[in-house]
């Protein structure tokens, strides 16, 4: 439940439209649920803005299920993150209204669909092809939070010319996340180039040395450009998430 739907609530109330008792009943798990393997935060769109987000690697597709099927009374959008296929589908078989994005792996179900409330453009940039799964993670947390995203793939460092080709769109941006593996060096470039913040994703993308991810997690971190923010390896939704905290009205 959000703020808006909570004034809407206790409006109702107020001009009769609404037993006491059934708002009562509304509010009843208002701030927590507890399923016995989870206990769903039922109260984080009121304390934080949006609903918890189901993190599904390591969950039964049952557990996945339980867990929306508590939120979907409360909430406008669920979003589930790291389901592979078959765990999917499992789900999608109780909620087929629901949308499963095979390359982010993540699953997005919208009740209602979300207002603008970003001041400006999220834009999402890729080093290479192979970080699009960690980008398209990060597009849909931000486009769910109610702000405009647009992605620009594959202009890494190893052919730096494609990059400026698309100067304009990341001069507008008000925040970038800016996604590599290998050597992770192109969000120092694309933070070297605005005045915009810039959230760097390390992937686990590249050849032994790069240590899963290690290496560019570390050239990110000793970036020399000062408005470079980094999240963990891989980490999409967190990068879209903050994107969308920093883009608010």
């Amino acid at each position: 439940m959000n703020n808006d739907d909570l004034n809407q609530l206790l409006k109702s109330v107020a001009e009769g439209r609404l037993s006491v008792k059934n708002a009562a009943g509304k509010l009843r798990h208002i701030a927590y649920e507890d399923i016995e393997y989870a206990h769903v935060d039922h109260h984080r769109s009121l304390r934080k803005g949006f609903p918890e987000v189901i993190f599904g690697q390591g969950k039964t597709a049952d557990q996945v299920i339980g867990i929306m099927e508590k939120m979907k009374d409360q909430e406008n959008v669920i979003l589930a993150t790291r389901l592979k296929q078959n765990k999917a589908d499992a789900i999608l078989s109780r909620f087929p209204d629901a949308v499963y994005h095979p390359d982010a792996k993540m699953i997005v179900w919208t009740f209602k669909k979300p207002r603008i409330v970003g001041r400006g453009t999220i834009t999402i940039i890729t080093a290479g092809t192979s970080d699009i799964p960690v980008a398209k993670e990060a597009y849909l947390t931000a486009k769910a939070m109610g702000n405009r995203a647009e992605t620009i793939f594959d202009v890494g460092v190893s052919g730096i010319h494609r990059l400026f080709s698309h100067k304009d769109i990341i001069e507008k941006a008000s925040v970038l996340i800016v996604i590599a593996g290998m050597e992770g060096a192109l969000p120092s470039v694309v933070a070297g180039m605005v005045s915009r913040p810039v959230i760097a994703v390390p992937t686990s993308v590249g050849y032994g040395v790069s240590l899963g991810g290690l290496a560019a997690l570390f050239a990110m971190l000793n970036s020399c450009s000062s408005n470079v923010a980094v999240v963990n390896i891989d980490n999409g939704f967190g990068a879209g998430y903050m994107a969308s905290i920093i883009n608010r009205k």
